[in-house]
């Protein structure tokens, strides 16, 4: 990726460009299909690739939605998008003035600041005030003022269009498997590394426990079998996490633990990611520690056997 802004003034491209616009949420299959497509066509014609999205996402804005509901972090987005082949993304603020613009004013800053020779969009797309750019409109828009307008078909799962708001369903439901099929790669969850009570050092079972980002979707209360790895080192652990609020020490607040199999490290204030694969049980209280720890060995005994199952099949 070349470059990540927040505001279209802030490019003023000299080349063609390939354009696309969407929240894009969790970058998902659907997203891929589109964007891949973009991008090939974009370098067998020398465009640029360029990708419109929005923070905060138009839904918590106009219905006032609150608590967890991205899949990404705009930053992970973005890097998502460059992975796919996008060289700029723009990640406009999403506020009452942006609601507003009308979509023929839109386009026109798109031809100024993105000197767009091509919009691409899924046959669901519209933009603009009261989402007056749909489809048709584009067209028009594009016969007008010298842009082509390509409309690629959404991409179905089960008889049913991938879409954010499935994943978002599946993760809360904790079906982090269908999830996994909806995304095209497995939920993840990353942040630092912060001190708890270090219940789980003193068991035998020591855990890290992640900060994740307090608007970021986190699948059901559980235990859950995954690969853990730390920002900036290749390698990946074997790892069990219990999402939940630890009812047999009588907790209140849902963190995300995680146990790596086989390591012992100090890594309090690093960056940790944790890569859902399998859902092991749903949380449940224990009547004693005892039986809490002879639960927590067989959860890493089952997510070790997963783990090793899904690496080789």
């Amino acid at each position: 990726m070349r470059q990540h802004v927040q505001r279209l003034a802030d490019l003023q491209l000299d080349q063609p460009s390939l354009v696309t616009i969407g929240v894009f949420d969790g970058v998902h299959r659907g997203h891929q299909h589109l964007i891949r497509k973009l991008v090939e066509e974009a370098r067998a014609t020398s465009r640029l690739a360029a990708a419109i999205t929005f923070f905060p996402h138009p839904d918590v804005v106009i219905r006032g939605w609150t608590g967890r509901y991205y899949l990404t972090t705009p930053e992970d987005r973005a890097a998502l998008l460059a992975q796919l082949g996008i060289d700029y993304v723009v990640t406009l603020p999403f506020d009452a003035h942006l609601r507003q613009i009308r979509a023929a004013d839109f386009v026109d800053q798109l031809l100024r600041h993105l000197n767009m020779t091509g919009l691409w969009v899924g046959s669901d797309f519209a933009m603009g005030y009261k989402r007056e750019g749909n489809i048709d409109f584009l067209r028009l828009e594009g016969q007008a003022k010298g842009f082509q307008l390509e409309v690629i078909d959404l991409i179905v799962n089960d008889h049913a269009a991938i879409s954010s708001s499935a994943i978002r369903d599946a993760l809360r439901a904790g079906d982090v498997e269908r999830a996994r099929s909806l995304l095209g790669r497995s939920y993840a969850v990353s942040g630092e590394v912060v001190r708890g009570e270090a219940r789980g050092r003193k068991i035998g079972f020591p855990t890290a426990n992640i900060a994740a980002w307090d608007q970021l979707v986190i699948p059901a209360n559980g235990v859950y079998a995954g690969w853990a790895a730390l920002e900036d080192e290749p390698e990946r652990y074997m790892a069990v996490t219990n999402v939940g609020i630890r009812p047999t020490f009588n907790g209140e607040n849902v963190t995300v633990e995680v146990h790596l199999l086989d390591f012992d490290r100090d890594i309090y204030g690093q960056r940790l990611q944790f890569a859902f694969e399998h859902r092991l049980r749903s949380e449940i209280r224990f009547e004693s520690i005892t039986r809490l720890i002879e639960q927590i060995s067989r959860d890493a005994e089952a997510g070790r056997a997963a783990l090793t199952r899904s690496a080789v099949s």
